[in-house]
């Protein structure tokens, strides 16, 4: 496995939470992109509805050389289960396609899946699920490497 890192979820107040984390631990601060980025569904609809176009799709705070703590908003249906306190998952990055299959498998067994693995369009397999413990898992492999 690459890497293990924490994965904050707001909703729509994640840039403002990112600026404050930053303010606080230093570090540099990326913003990847908006909901806006995002490319429309097969119907040729957009993702998400143009009221949450501004929210964050990703941000990266990175702390020191090993340290980074992931962040975006949630939009459309996940917001209706958007808990404070209780919006993070972990995001592991895997070495290898099997892995991250291997990996999902594993951690959905006996719990849910939220997003079946799949390849995405930021190049990414990329998959989430909630394991039987109750925590959220993302996992993923960098298809461009």
């Amino acid at each position: 496995m690459k890497s293990a890192h924490i994965y904050l979820t707001f909703d729509g107040n994640c840039k403002e939470a990112f600026e404050f984390y930053h303010k606080v631990l230093g570090g540099t601060l990326q913003i990847s992109g908006t909901f806006a980025d995002i490319p429309p569904g097969d119907d040729g609809q957009p993702a998400f509805p143009e009221d949450q176009h501004d929210r964050l799709m990703h941000v990266t705070l990175s702390i020191g050389n090993d340290i980074m703590i992931f962040g975006s908003d949630t939009g459309g249906e996940w917001s209706k289960t958007f808990i404070p306190g209780n919006n993070f998952s972990i995001s592991l990055d895997s070495d290898s396609k099997e892995e991250a299959e291997s990996l999902f498998e594993s951690l959905s067994e006996g719990g849910h899946v939220i997003m079946p693995m799949g390849n995405t369009f930021w190049n990414s397999y990329y998959g989430m699920c909630v394991d039987k413990f109750g925590v959220q898992w993302m996992i993923s492999f960098d298809m461009s490497s």
